[in-house]
């Protein structure tokens, strides 16, 4: 079956093909990469990958050795595995076609210190029903729900291992719950507002395997100062920090 793809390139030099009818590159990415605190000599891995979008911006700032990008869509695999050749990034970027539901330490060649996942967020029944199967996949909770995604995360985590995902305000109880049944305990908590006056849009959360009780909350992100640097695509200070660094590093150290 022939797909429509169009390659664009986008922030950090990278060069990014695409499903026209697929998921596209977006802000709950780049967040999430720039969220990930880097370690250079451990490996991950990157659940429900999609294009492979999060591996190649993490690879390309060097965060992690070795990043096994897991998918289930055989059409998703292939193409995180031309994301990474195109981007001379195929020692790093190991695409694995897998169910993360089934997924297991041995498919990775041992633990990992780290997985990062931004697993589908919608309920199976919520919403409209896309008319392009990869992109209702993605998006809906049809191949795996969060539980299993934070149960995926903790049989290929070694202990005190790292999980970093993005999720939905509205859903966060959801997500909480399931951390905590899969013995992942949330440590660090970032709301990510559009501007000051809006309700947070997202959520970014690093969860700690067999961790100690206790979390806490950075102040909020806030992308945009007002509605009009919203509309004209102008970042606050801290976006922009984030956005040259991939790192949340010095948005964290302020005072």
């Amino acid at each position: 079956m022939a797909f429509d793809e169009k390659t664009i390139e986008i922030n950090d030099e990278i060069v990014l093909t695409q499903r026209v009818n697929g998921l596209t590159f977006g802000t709950d990415a780049y967040l999430l990469s720039a969220f990930v605190k880097a370690s250079s000599r451990s490996v991950c891995a990157d659940l429900g990958s999609g294009t492979g979008i999060i591996p190649l911006l993490c690879a390309q700032r060097k965060k992690f050795s070795r990043i096994y990008a897991v998918e289930i869509q055989p059409s998703f695999a292939s193409l995180i595995e031309r994301n990474a050749s195109q981007n001379s990034m195929s020692e790093v970027i190991i695409p694995i076609c897998r169910d993360v539901r089934e997924l297991k330490s041995s498919d990775l060649g041992g633990e990992v210190e780290a997985v990062i996942s931004n697993p589908p967020y919608m309920k199976a029944d919520s919403g409209k029903r896309n008319e392009h199967d990869e992109k209702f996949i993605a998006r809906h909770e049809i191949c795996g729900d969060i539980n299993d995604f934070c149960a995926a995360a903790y049989r290929i985590l070694k202990h005190g291992g790292k999980f970093y995902t993005v999720w939905r305000p509205d859903r966060l109880c959801d997500l909480i719950f399931a951390l905590r049944q899969s013995r992942l305990e949330p440590k660090i908590i970032t709301f990510v507002h559009a501007t000051k006056d809006s309700e947070p849009s997202m959520v970014l959360i690093q969860s700690t395997k067999g961790g100690a009780s206790g979390s806490r909350t950075t102040r909020p992100l806030i992308l945009h100062e007002s509605d009009e640097d919203a509309r004209r695509s102008v970042l606050s200070p801290d976006a922009q920090i984030i956005y040259e660094s991939c790192s949340f590093e010095q948005f964290f150290n302020k005072n």
